[in-house]
């Protein structure tokens, strides 16, 4: 019977792995840029037992795993801000984080820090970076389908876009951008993707799909719970057997 107990507990684990990725989905549901998790669920490890002098394969349980973000583009929403941009086609904007590391994002609410320099919201700065001259607004910034940045006539940098050999790969860093890793490969420039400035992709959360699936785990998880106790009655019954 034990082994069954660590059946459950196990299943128990997975499930309760896939809750918290859908309540992930759903706080970021408005979040721009955001890409749903994907979770993955495997057999553990098959034993083989003799049952009624026959063998039989004995599961472990499943496990879960995070097996990576869905690519879908969510939706374009205009809102005339000239430093929020939305992406169209495959491709990140790559970001310096204040702590130094790099990390890719789609969520292009951007935005002018002291120093003048182009920044994402939590102060990222662009890579490579853009720095406005003194005297020039945000107002008065253009940014071409290709990444080009200028104010009038004169060319202020250019915004590089990148992706990865298996971007489905990248993890994610907590802050709404991902982290590359030797699975997804280093950020390389892509060249088919256009920038539209003014607009910003919403996230790609299909709240229908995603309070589903959380319906779904939630029995999953009941009905796991139920097996745990009745297993546990199972050994209480057991344990108080006595010998005639």
């Amino acid at each position: 019977m034990l082994p069954g107990l660590l059946s459950a507990a196990a299943g128990l684990s997975a499930q309760q792995q896939q809750l918290d990725a859908i309540g992930n989905d759903i706080a970021n549901a408005s979040t721009p840029g955001y890409k749903a998790e994907r979770v993955e669920f495997s057999d553990l490890l098959y034993s083989s037992s003799d049952i009624v002098s026959g063998e039989a394969d004995v599961g472990a349980g499943a496990r879960a795993r995070l097996a990576g973000f869905n690519p879908t583009q969510g939706p374009i929403k205009e809102t005339g801000e000239p430093l929020d941009l939305a992406i169209e086609g495959t491709g990140f904007f790559e970001l310096t984080r204040p702590n130094g590391a790099i990390s890719l994002t789609r969520a292009g609410d951007f935005g002018v820090d002291a120093g003048g320099s182009i920044v994402a919201s939590d102060g990222s700065q662009l890579v490579p970076p853009i720095k406005l001259p003194a005297g020039v607004t945000a107002k008065e910034v253009r940014i071409a389908p290709d990444g080009t940045v200028s104010a009038g006539a004169k060319k202020l940098g250019q915004i590089a876009l990148v992706s990865t050999a298996a971007p489905n790969r990248l993890l994610a860093d907590g802050a709404g951008g991902f982290t590359p890793t030797s699975a997804s490969g280093a950020p390389q420039p892509v060249t088919t993707a256009k920038i539209r400035q003014g607009a910003l992709e919403e996230s790609n959360v299909d709240l229908g799909h995603e309070m589903a699936q959380m319906v779904e785990t939630q029995r999953s998880f009941q009905l796991t719970s139920s097996a745990i106790q009745t297993e546990s009655q199972m050994m209480t019954y057991a344990n108080q057997l006595r010998p005639a």
